[in-house]
């Protein structure tokens, strides 16, 4: 008997416990300045239905915005068991980017860490990283692509043949017996990343590691975001030919002043400004990366709202991409829109502040090089016009974008 009363009860205690977990998870935060929004379950949060429509790539249409919608431009919410707090908006996203170091830092998911290395720009902080970024700008700045140009123009899709680390050490040794070697130290440097990165090494800036750990991430950062870059630059190109005829036009102008195999140069690629409106366009509307987290140092004071300190902040790309305060007819593909400065953070592909891009200037580059190319020398057509774009986890056509292209 007393058996049979315990399994009557038994379902209705484990309801009581449930309940009283997901209340406790629940309950309004100490501070009554914390923004409005829903934590979700206890421990996973909104992991879930992010996650869902990440996947489909829906995340504003089926995530933010309804959040927007109900709470604001500021919400907190939960994500991989971590309370956030997303932001929305120029005002945001300035305060938050020009703030880095000072009351937020980058805050990456452990696997992506563990995939990039802990000593990736990413996960530096203060003068490390103004060391690492002063490396690598000085490579993928306007001064370091005027040589690489022809390089990129011949090599679009080199790949790195060798593992890293033993490249590294080789490339420490040749270079500590160049130093030695006094008609070696009278030539120029070869200006690539590998080089100026194993120079600092030598000189005790940075460690093996740390340049190891940068190659790795900056290989990851320059080819799948620039790739699906480039890819649905192509997508959107198909779907709106008379850009494509404006965009063939100003490449065709380009190529008949060069000589058969004669190399594209940095003043060629200045001159490619409708290509770069159409890129800018294509990224504002299907931007590589959604956004951005950032941990608080601190509690942070932010448009009447308090985000507590070990709170992450999210900046979503959408938050002033699809914001008709900025652009115009927001879901409409119109690239003579960036024809005239656009106002500072609302456009925000490349991130901002102290963690904007440091390759932005070589995507750039391998975006309008590789246009150039392909529309000078082949024609081409999509075999699926219609083909969906999904996330896994960065966003891409969920076929590969097949194409049917012949030389001209």
């Amino acid at each position: 008997m007393a058996s049979f009363i315990f399994s009557l009860l038994s379902p209705f205690f484990l309801i009581i416990i449930i309940f009283f977990i997901y209340k406790s998870f629940n309950q309004p935060e100490r501070h009554p300045r914390i923004p409005s929004g829903h934590t979700g379950l206890p421990w996973i949060g909104e992991t879930i239905s992010f996650y869902r429509a990440q996947r489909k790539n829906q995340l504003f249409e089926n995530f933010f915005q309804p959040r927007i919608k109900k709470h604001g431009k500021i919400f907190k919410t939960k994500l991989m068991g971590s309370p956030t707090v997303v932001v929305n908006g120029v005002t945001a996203n300035k305060f938050f980017m020009s703030n880095e170091f000072r009351l937020v830092i980058s805050s990456w998911p452990t696997s992506s860490v563990e995939l990039m290395g802990k000593n990736c720009i990413m996960q530096k902080q203060g003068d490390s990283h103004r060391c690492l970024r002063g490396i690598i700008a000085s490579t993928l700045g306007p001064t370091g692509l005027q040589a690489m140009v022809p390089r990129i123009a011949k090599k679009a899709r080199a790949k790195i043949q060798k593992v890293l680390v033993e490249e590294v050490r080789k490339k420490k040794e040749a270079m500590e017996d160049e130093r030695d070697e006094e008609e070696e130290e009278e030539e120029d440097d070869d200006g690539m990343l590998l080089s100026n990165l194993v120079a600092a090494l030598i000189r005790g800036e940075i460690t093996e590691d740390e340049v190891v750990d940068n190659i790795v991430l900056l290989v990851f950062a320059a080819h799948d975001t620039t790739s699906y870059a480039i890819t649905m630059t192509f997508k959107m190109l198909a779907n709106h030919p008379d850009c494509y005829t404006l965009l063939l036009k100003e490449h065709e102008d380009i190529a008949i002043t060069k000589r058969p195999g004669e190399d594209l140069t940095l003043e060629d690629v200045k001159n490619m400004e409708y290509t770069w409106q159409v890129a800018r366009e294509t990224m504002r509307l299907c931007p590589p990366i959604f956004g951005s987290y950032r941990k608080a140092i601190m509690d942070i004071e932010f448009e009447g709202f308090i985000i507590p300190k070990g709170w992450k902040v999210l900046w979503t790309a959408y938050g002033t991409h699809y914001d008709e305060e900025y652009f115009p007819d927001p879901m409409t593909f119109n690239p003579t829109r960036f024809a005239d400065p656009v106002q500072a953070y609302a456009y925000i592909a490349f991130g901002g502040g102290p963690r904007l891009c440091a390759g932005y200037q070589l995507a750039k580059l391998n975006i309008l090089v590789f246009i150039h190319y392909v529309v000078t020398r082949y024609n081409w057509s999509l075999l699926y016009a219609d083909e969906p774009i999904v996330m896994d986890p960065l966003p891409f056509p969920s076929k590969g974008m097949p194409i049917k292209i012949s030389p001209k």
